[in-house]
């Protein structure tokens, strides 16, 4: 199984002579790092200045390795998908109970802060970035196999799909724009627990309207 090292190296651009591959990586990896934390903290408008600091290189290091915001955004969310796929197959390889594996991803996408990123994620930028497509449906694959292996064992309600939990990652993970509580990270868990306890079967009530689809997800809206 690819460790986010082994992705992050298969990505990196190739440095010159002069800079050892090792540092440039490591120096890489911090950009990543700290630009992931201060989207998710303050948007992707944050100032290059803030993210250089917070990963202790200086801008020049930051625009060798990534020319423009543009080209930034493209490997913060790549990088965040690809491990938030990693950690789909490793719940379904490593965990025997179906409803525990589709739970262990659940919580595991939520420290990746994935629903943090889904706003930069427009139509244009998809297109521009084939690449992110491409992941985009191998992370969608992989959550859909927890999805249908929990259904198989019953283990999961029958009137949720795929999209109702990724509706609800995506919201439950997002920072709450201008609360006045700077410690909400610390009920993620919680609440996604509350709602996960809500997803196994047999249900308690009947759900109004219908399941959401990944094709729900995917439509434009008119």
């Amino acid at each position: 199984m690819t460790s986010p090292a082994d992705t992050a190296a298969h990505r990196a651009p190739r440095t010159g002579a002069s800079r050892p591959r090792a540092d440039a990586l490591r120096n890489r990896e911090r950009i990543l790092t700290a630009a992931r934390e201060m989207f998710v903290e303050i948007g992707p408008d944050v100032p290059f200045d803030d993210i250089t600091r917070r990963a202790a290189v200086g801008n020049a290091t930051l625009y060798r390795h990534f020319p423009d915001r543009a080209a930034l955004i493209h490997e913060v969310v790549l990088s965040v998908m690809s491990r938030t796929t990693e950690r789909a197959l490793e719940a379904a390889a490593e965990e025997a109970d179906a409803f525990q594996a589709l739970r262990r991803f659940t919580h595991a996408a939520a420290d990746e802060r994935i629903g943090a990123l889904c706003p930069m994620l427009s139509g244009a930028f998809h297109r521009d970035h084939p690449e992110l497509d491409a992941e985009r449906t191998r992370l969608e694959q992989a959550v859909v196999a927890l999805v249908d292996r929990a259904h198989a064992a019953g283990r999961l309600r029958p009137d949720v799909a795929v999209g109702d939990l990724l509706v609800a990652l995506s919201q439950l993970t997002r920072p709450l724009l201008g609360t006045a509580c700077p410690d909400i990270d610390r009920f993620v868990h919680r609440h996604l627990q509350l709602f996960l306890d809500g997803l196994e079967a047999p249900a308690r009530s009947e759900l109004p309207g219908a399941a959401a689809t990944l094709e729900d997800l995917r439509r434009t809206p008119r």
